[in-house]
């Protein structure tokens, strides 16, 4: 097996480094990656701010301190993203993993960095540009919940904001969209040319399908999504069989599996035909490549100085 297959960095390398950081997305360009996936969310003043949860996560997130004296949304962690201001948010320390116990799998291997802070996408894009990564596609997860409208952007705005910003640095290119709210990929299709359908079993229901039945499609994941425009599907590595790939290669969409930790695993996918792997460990999935004889994404120079 020699054929190209990718290797994506989930919200940067968040095995290693925090997540959806500055530099923990600066650790996994140097070491060395296909695509970053990060998540997006936007700020009640309308910044898009890299976060994976719609409420402040007390896991990946700490106060600091009030953006401006007597400020009543404070603390600001437990809050909803959405209820805060940008300036709110860059108070919070996201370079440390709280509480640090056995059941939190990346206790033993994130390494903390205090004192970073949430960043923005243009500060994102102004990194992968520092670094001269043009070669590295940006996966842009935008982060909606039909489920709970009060926590999240109207889709079709947020679809066009982070286009904007994207369109505005040179990168929508070489980007794509992916997001478990389908509305967000109807909204993408005619802005962007990668679309990528997350799905996970409790996400198979119209509600996140963009009103898609899945028993319409006698339960095919790859028609629905060929049905609301994706380019590619990626599903959580558990609903990856036989079957869905054969469905996924009748119509000519590329599989790309999330989120992939595991060598024995990630060697069993491979050996099914995905297109690529998001994994919180590049490293791992790196040394499996080179064992298999497939090509590795090229590793980036440091930059000079570092980033938070």
């Amino acid at each position: 097996m020699h054929g190209h297959v990718e290797i994506h960095g989930h919200r940067g390398a968040r095995g290693l480094r925090p997540e959806n950081t500055l530099p923990g997305l600066a650790f996994a360009l140097e070491l060395g990656v296909d695509a970053l996936e990060f998540d997006v969310a936007l700020s009640s003043d309308g910044q898009i701010v890299l976060t994976h949860d719609l409420i402040v996560s007390p896991v990946t997130s700490a106060d600091t301190g009030m953006a401006t004296p007597g400020d009543e949304m404070f603390p600001y962690v437990g809050k909803p993203i959405a209820s805060l201001s940008l300036a709110q948010l860059r108070t919070l320390d996201v370079g440390i993993r709280l509480p640090k116990h056995p059941d939190d799998p990346f206790a033993l291997t994130q390494v903390p960095l205090p004192d970073t802070h949430m960043p923005t996408l243009g500060s994102v894009l102004g990194l992968v540009d520092a670094y001269g990564a043009d070669g590295v596609r940006l996966h842009v997860e935008l982060k909606s919940d039909p489920e709970r409208p009060e926590l999240t952007a109207d889709p079709r705005e947020f679809t066009e904001l982070v286009v904007e910003e994207l369109d505005r640095h040179g990168r929508l290119g070489n980007a794509a969209l992916l997001s478990f709210d389908w509305r967000i990929l109807e909204a993408a299709r005619p802005l962007v040319d990668r679309r990528f359908a997350l799905v996970e079993e409790v996400t198979k229901a119209p509600a996140w399908m963009n009103g898609l039945d899945l028993a319409d499609f006698d339960g095919d994941l790859a028609a629905a999504a060929e049905a609301v425009g994706a380019t590619t599907l990626s599903p959580d590595r558990v609903l990856v069989d036989d079957a869905l790939m054969a469905a996924a290669s009748d119509r000519g969409l590329p599989v790309v599996v999330w989120t992939v930790n595991d060598p024995d695993e990630a060697a069993r996918l491979l050996d099914l035909g995905v297109a690529g792997l998001v994994t919180d460990y590049p490293d791992r999935m790196r040394r499996l490549w080179a064992a298999r004889g497939l090509p590795l994404p090229a590793p980036i120079p440091p930059l000079r100085t570092a980033v938070a």
